[in-house]
């Protein structure tokens, strides 16, 4: 054939091997992660019969109810917060949690009134339901509502997840392998005992289940049959959803007839470090001390002699507030000061009216979660308490940050900042 170069047959050998070389390369690289999916698929299933069945077994679990929990399982590595075999956890330095930016973002009107609507279009609808709970428990039926509405839009969120493949996953390879463990063996149990099938165990991509977002062991102590049909349903039994709240706040402490608390003005001349649910005073005493409820209203006569926490979730930068120690409940069904005021304040809402609050928030926030946590261990090795060295900005840390403001010659705020972070490096 004219036109073939010389040494054209070694050349073609060449072109092949380097199509046979590629060809090899990109099968490795596609089929790498599926090996790598597969070996922890088996690495778990032994996981599953060697070190999880026996404790199940000798809590009382069928191998019945095993099997079928965990029929088809594989372990969802989409899910946050895993850390793979072999691998070591890491903490990404951008969180976009509401306790990193400005905490009013929290409470964006679109998505507080959402709850306030919702749940006043329910309170005529279920108000015979709430009348009974409100008699049998003492939990005014706008905190249901408000808590049913802001975690699952009462009911109108999806809740996909199988509970086991949740579950399972976070026990065999997450952060926090003890606690889903934990969560795992209760979710068992859950089926063992006849109180929901496995088919029905659907869960957040966290574990919590049905309406309410109840962690099983949270559904085994509190969950409640109020429908009488025989068994809880917290995930299509209005009734039953609505009493296990109210169960569940009563567990904590909830004391009827109290509210969770009151928006107030907080004179400079008390500090904002008497924050904490550790430094409570009658609410009288914070009224002798200059605190007074927004609006001009008078505390009630009968909160007068009642203890009262001074709570400042953005200190200086944001509306203060005297709280009750019902607001500490509400703080037991999400760890955040963020998630019992935004509860507190919609059950307000639904009871009274779309008010916002009287303060407005500060332009603070935009620290990335490791800023806050350099932060607290500065704050620590000068012997402060600031709860743990976490990038949480909870109570200790904020009431920390205004004793050492003031100690320091500055004014107290209460909050964290970038020139507060630098001035503590």
């Amino acid at each position: 054939m004219a036109g073939r170069p010389e040494g054209g047959a070694p050349e073609r050998g060449l072109r092949q091997f380097c199509l046979a070389f590629l060809l090899a390369a990109l099968a490795f690289l596609f089929l790498s992660t599926p090996a790598s999916a597969a070996k922890i698929d088996d690495q778990f299933r032994a996981w599953l019969q060697n070190d999880l069945w026996p404790q199940a077994k000798s809590q009382g679990i069928s191998k019945t109810t095993f099997d079928a929990a965990f029929d088809g399982i594989k372990p969802n590595l989409k899910l946050p917060d895993l850390v793979k075999p072999g691998e070591k956890a890491t903490t990404p330095r951008k969180q976009h949690q509401a306790e990193f930016g400005s905490p009013g973002a929290y409470f964006a009107e679109k998505t507080v009134r959402a709850v306030t609507a919702g749940g006043r279009a329910r309170e005529a609808t279920n108000a015979r339901t709430l009348a009974s709970i409100e008699k049998r428990y003492g939990v005014p039926g706008e905190v249901l509502l408000a808590i049913w509405g802001r975690e699952t839009g009462f009911g109108a969120a999806k809740v996909p997840y199988d509970a086991f493949e949740v579950l399972g996953t976070k026990a065999f390879m997450s952060t926090r392998k003890d606690f889903f463990r934990t969560e795992l063996l209760a979710a068992l149990e859950i089926v063992e005992r006849g109180l929901a099938p496995v088919g029905a165990m659907k869960s957040s991509w966290a574990g919590a289940l049905g309406q309410p977002q109840f962690m099983p062991t949270s559904f085994l102590k509190h969950a409640v049959d109020f429908d009488g049909d025989g068994r809880a349903d917290i995930w299509k039994s209005t009734p039953d959803v609505l009493a296990s709240i109210a169960n569940y706040l009563v567990h904590y402490g909830w004391i009827k007839g109290r509210g969770w608390g009151f928006e107030v003005t907080v004179p400079e001349s008390v500090s904002c470090s008497l924050e904490g649910p550790d430094q409570g005073k009658k609410i009288s005493q914070w009224a002798d001390m200059g605190i007074k409820r927004v609006g001009g209203k008078p505390f009630p006569a009968s909160e007068l002699k009642a203890e009262g926490f001074l709570l400042m979730p953005a200190g200086r930068s944001g509306p203060a507030f005297v709280a009750t120690p019902n607001f500490y409940v509400l703080k037991q069904y999400n760890t955040s000061d963020l998630y019992a005021l935004f509860i507190g304040h919609g059950a307000d809402r639904i009871a009274h009216g779309d008010a916002n609050f009287a303060g407005s928030w500060g332009a603070v926030g935009g620290l990335h979660r490791s800023d806050i946590a350099a932060l607290q261990r500065s704050l620590e090795a000068k012997g402060y308490d600031v709860g743990s060295a976490d990038g949480l900005p909870g109570f200790k840390t904020r009431r920390s940050i205004g004793t050492w403001q003031a100690k320091n010659g500055r004014a107290a705020t209460c909050f964290p900042d970038a020139g507060l972070v630098a001035a503590l490096k």
